[in-house]
């Protein structure tokens, strides 16, 4: 049988040889992509990476210190080299560039943690979501009747897990942030919601004229203050504790809301939004950083499968556009805002009060 040498686009389906084909490669692709994805996770939970950033290693090699079967050891890391978060030349197995810098727990730079979380947790409950769909309830810890920050929050080590993953994640946004917005204007800033503190961390580095800190729940408080001072900049960041809910937010020129609107329902939303416009001083600004989802609910599918996420994790909580976002803030008195992008699907929804 004769190779079948034409391609499908990924978009339409259709055969890009110019015969009209439709093909079902593209429905397949996604369908059974959860294979791929599961064995990024699995490598990440083995330490696949962090090993290789060692040296380049054989396939024996990674066996013997891995602990893997014979069975699947070469298929699992030739379909590494294959998904392009592996190489393989002369029979050694190294790290492809990006692997090799946020992979490697060794490195500040790591973003493992998130996916740790996601396969630790996130993995699962996942595969209850026609269940969500049909219900609308969580399938998250909350279907069992426990709460996940509750539990989390009470576990030092698994809190601090959680914030690193969160610094992960936040880490390329954060950077574009504290280059992009004209915090010359500003004189003082907080995060609401800072987790280990990259944000301020970020923008302080990158602003010598900026001093403000973070607010966050009072057993995040050591992680941030030692985040802080392993950049050096305890001198100008410093942590604020306090609930969102039940205390006042603390003021300054520009108050932060880093993936923290869409954990909750509309009300809370809009109330954390007042509360924010209620500790800004005139001319302030608040900054609401999401995977904001594009007005046409088209374009960013990664903002929508979070809001997705949402529905599996929390009570009410969902993800938003921009046009949503600014209509909040227009309710609450925020005179003016604009959307921006940042990075991949991050963008910020920027209010002046």
């Amino acid at each position: 049988m004769a190779a079948n040498m034409s391609t499908t686009d990924e978009t339409t389906g259709e055969d890009e040889a110019g015969s009209g084909l439709t093909t079902p490669e593209r429905i397949l692709g996604l369908g059974m992509g959860f294979w791929g994805s599961k064995t990024l996770l699995s490598a990440v939970e083995l330490g696949v990476f962090t090993e290789l950033a060692k040296q380049p290693l054989t396939l024996a090699d990674l066996e013997d210190r891995l602990g893997l079967h014979a069975r699947g050891a070469r298929d699992f890391l030739d379909a590494l080299v294959a998904l392009g978060m592996l190489r393989r030349r002369d029979g050694l197995y190294s790290n492809s560039v990006d692997t090799g810098l946020f992979l490697d727990r060794s490195k500040p730079s790591y973003i493992g943690g998130m996916l740790e979380l996601s396969n630790d947790r996130l993995y699962g409950f996942w595969d209850s979501l026609t269940e969500a769909l049909r219900t609308g309830r969580p399938q998250s810890e909350i279907k069992a009747g426990g709460e996940f920050f509750e539990v989390l929050y009470g576990d030092p080590e698994q809190l601090r897990k959680f914030l690193h993953a969160m610094t992960g994640v936040s880490l390329g946004a954060a950077m574009v942030l504290a280059a992009r917005f004209p915090w010359d204007r500003y004189h003082t800033f907080i995060d609401i919601g800072c987790a280990e503190g990259v944000l301020p961390v970020q923008v302080a580095h990158q602003n010598q004229h900026l001093s403000g800190g973070g607010f966050d729940l009072a057993p995040v408080g050591p992680i941030f203050d030692e985040y802080v001072s392993s950049a050096g900049l305890r001198d100008r960041l410093q942590f604020h504790a306090g609930d969102f809910f039940n205390d006042p937010l603390p003021s300054a020129d520009v108050l932060v809301m880093g993936h923290i609107l869409h954990d909750w329902d509309l009300e809370e939303k809009r109330m954390l939004i007042r509360k924010a416009y209620e500790a800004l001083p005139a001319g302030g600004a608040l900054i609401v950083h999401d995977t904001i989802i594009d007005d046409d609910r088209r374009e960013n599918a990664f903002g929508l499968l979070i809001s997705l996420n949402m529905l599996i994790e929390t009570e009410g909580g969902f993800d938003y556009t921009g046009a949503d976002c600014r209509g909040w803030l227009a309710e609450a008195g925020f005179r003016d805002s604009y959307v921006q992008h940042l990075v991949g699907p991050d963008s910020i929804v920027v209010g002046f009060k």
